[in-house]
C-alpha cells in the first residue's frame, strides 16, 4: 500500500510549517524524510498518520493492505512510550486487545513479533528492567503486531547511544529483509538515512518544502557502514542541507 502526500500545506495560525508537499512512500520501501531542524518533518508525519489534517492538500493510501492488517497506520516515537505496569508480552498484547481476535490468534501474533524482533526470552520481563535499545525493540514489536499497511516512525533511534543505534538499524534490516514492509522514517542523522532508506526525501527550512528526493539502489542488506557508495549518497544529502542547517541552528540559538 502507497502513502501519498498530494500538494499538503499546513499552518499553525499564522505560521506557516509545510508549502506545497507532493511526496509518495511506495509500498515495500522505506522513505526517509531529513531537512533542518523545524523544517515540518514531524508535523509532515502526524499529517500522514491522520494525528492532523492538512490546511490544504491530500493525503491518501492506495492500494490493498497486506494481509492480516489489523491497523493502516502504526507509529513508532522516539519515546518508547510503554506500560510501566505491563510486561513485554502484556505491552504487545495491549494493542491486540480492541480487535475481534482469539485468545490463541493474539497468542500467535505477539509470540511472532516476539521471536522477529528477539524478544522472546524477555516475554516476562518488565520495561525497567530493559535498555534503552530493548525498549525500543518493545515498541517495534508493538507496531508490527497490528501488521500496519505503512509503519510511520519518527527518530526511534535517537534517543540511544552509537552502539545501540548500530544494533537497531540491523534489526530492522534483518525486520524488513524477511517481510518487507512499507514505512516513512523521520531522522536527523544522515547514516541512518542511508542505511535504512531506499529513497531519502530532503525538506527545505520552514515552510518545508521537498527540495529533492535521492534514491540509493544497493540493497539494504548490502549495505555497511564503510561502504563508499553510502558516503558519496551521505556527502550528497549533506551538500543539499548544510546552508540551510546552519542558518536554521543559528536561529534556535538566536530564538
Amino acid at each position: 500500500m502507497d502513502i501519498r502526500v498530494r500538494h499538503a500545506s499546513h499552518a499553525y495560525g499564522g505560521l506557516a510549517v509545510l508549502s506545497d508537499i507532493d511526496l509518495v512512500a511506495p509500498a515495500g520501501k522505506i522513505l526517509c524524510l531529513v531537512g533542518p531542524s523545524g523544517c515540518g518533518k514531524s508535523t509532515l508525519l502526524r499529517l500522514m498518520g491522520g494525528l492532523e489534517r492538512p490546511t490544504s492538500g491530500a493525503i491518501e493510501l492506495v492500494g490493498a493492505p497486506p494481509s492480516g492488517c489489523l491497523n493502516e497506520l502504526t507509529f513508532v516515537f522516539q519515546h518508547f512510550a510503554l506500560l510501566p505496569w505491563a510486561s513485554v508480552e502484556g505491552n504487545v498484547r495491549f494493542v491486540l486487545d480492541h480487535h475481534r481476535l482469539s485468545e490463541a490468534e493474539r497468542a500467535e501474533i505477539v509470540a511472532d513479533v516476539l521471536a522477529r524482533t528477539g524478544l522472546a526470552d524477555f516475554a516476562e520481563a518488565w520495561p525497567r528492567q530493559l535498555s534503552g535499545g530493548m525498549r525500543q525493540r518493545v515498541a517495534i514489536a508493538r507496531a508490527l503486531a497490528v501488521r500496519p499497511a505503512v509503519l510511520l516512525m519518527d527518530e526511534p533511534l535517537s534517543a540511544l547511544d552509537s552502539q545501540t543505534r548500530e544494533i537497531l538499524m540491523e534489526d530492522l534490516v534483518g525486520l524488513w529483509t524477511r517481510a518487507p514492509f512499507t514505512a516513512v522514517y523521520v531522522t536527523h542523522n544522515l547514516a541512518e538515512a542511508v542505511r535504512l532508506g531506499h529513497a531519502v526525501a530532503v525538506m527545505s527550512r520552514r515552510p518545508g518544502r521537498i527540495r529533492e528526493i535521492v534514491a540509493i539502489d544497493t540493497p539494504l542488506s548490502e549495505r555497511r557502514p564503510d561502504d563508499p557508495e553510502l558516503e558519496r549518497v551521505q556527502a550528497r544529502l549533506w551538500s543539499l542541507l548544510r546552508d540551510e542547517a546552519i542558518d536554521a541552528d543559528r536561529e534556535l540559538v538566536d530564538g
